[in-house]
């Protein structure tokens, strides 16, 4: 499948883009065993992306819609990606195919207090609903048997984001080495970022004072272990703990590889251990 042209970005980002999306994809299952979720690109009179999912679960039309994101493309695949961090689904990028995308009915609920209201909305409202629908409603026709097969679809999204809801509740962290320690080729999830000025580098500059902020990251590899690194600006800014539009400012839900770092403390904290690393090299950073 052709990776779809993406509006508002250059080619460069849209390369870059592309590539950490490959990146995410990396050890997950193939879309025939378990399904793929669908970032869908605007069209006209839908000036956001969406979120969709296909699913091998109903014979015909099974590209089932799911909700809106964003007009932005990489808030759109940030948005995505945390919520299906822990799936084994692949993301993927398409445009909109209203042949195999619009809803002829099939998911529209025809009974009880939901009915007349699709089953995409009860995902949101009610999925204890939409469980017993999936494995409890007893269908009596043909077409009522794919009505149960798109709930039990939907039912896998709810397994899905309840998995990352169980595994971020539950995980327990530990340090990731002694002190002094090398570390190389981390994967990590930016969590909470806080800004703070350089007090050593803050400085006067004729009349304007000028702050060099650094952005303090908390982080989590795939098991959920903590990791705090600090990253410095290169370019000074006129407001305190205010980053210079030219920097790069992190925000949870980044993926974060380090080529290479030192661990320079490890703490626990609300019974959280906490690694802190120094002397980062960075390799690049992703919103998915």
């Amino acid at each position: 499948m052709a990776n779809p042209r993406l509006p508002g970005i250059s080619e460069n980002e849209q390369a870059l883009l592309y590539a950490k999306l490959n990146e995410y994809n990396r050890g997950r299952a193939s879309f025939k065993e378990a399904g793929v979720y669908l970032v869908v690109l605007p069209r006209p009179g839908k000036p956001n992306y969406s979120l969709w999912l296909y699913s091998p679960l109903p014979e015909k039309q099974s590209i089932l819609y799911i909700h809106d994101l964003s007009p932005d493309i990489n808030e759109s695949l940030r948005m995505a990606s945390t919520m299906f961090y822990y799936s084994r689904r692949c993301l993927i990028l398409v445009d909109y195919n209203e042949k195999r995308m619009q809803s002829n009915g099939d998911d529209l609920i025809f009974f009880g207090k939901y009915r007349g209201h699709f089953l995409h909305e009860i995902l949101k409202v009610d999925p204890a609903y939409l469980s017993w629908i999936a494995y409890k409603f007893t269908p009596r026709i043909p077409k009522q048997e794919r009505f149960v097969k798109i709930a039990q679809a939907y039912h896998s999204v709810h397994l899905d984001l309840m998995q990352r809801k169980s595994k971020e509740k539950h995980s327990v962290s530990r340090y990731l080495g002694e002190l002094g320690e090398k570390l190389t080729d981390l994967r990590l999830k930016v969590i909470r970022v806080r800004l703070e000025d350089d007090p050593y580098k803050t400085r006067i500059n004729g009349t304007v004072p000028q702050f060099f902020v650094k952005q303090v990251l908390t982080l989590a590899d795939a098991s959920g272990n903590l990791v705090i690194m600090s990253i410095p600006s290169k370019n000074p800014s006129a407001v305190s703990c205010t980053l210079s539009g030219i920097e790069h400012e992190y925000r949870p839900g980044e993926i974060i590889y380090v080529a290479s770092a030192r661990v320079s403390r490890r703490y626990e904290s609300y019974g959280s251990k906490y690694t802190r690393i120094s002397h980062v090299k960075l390799v690049m950073t992703t919103t998915v």
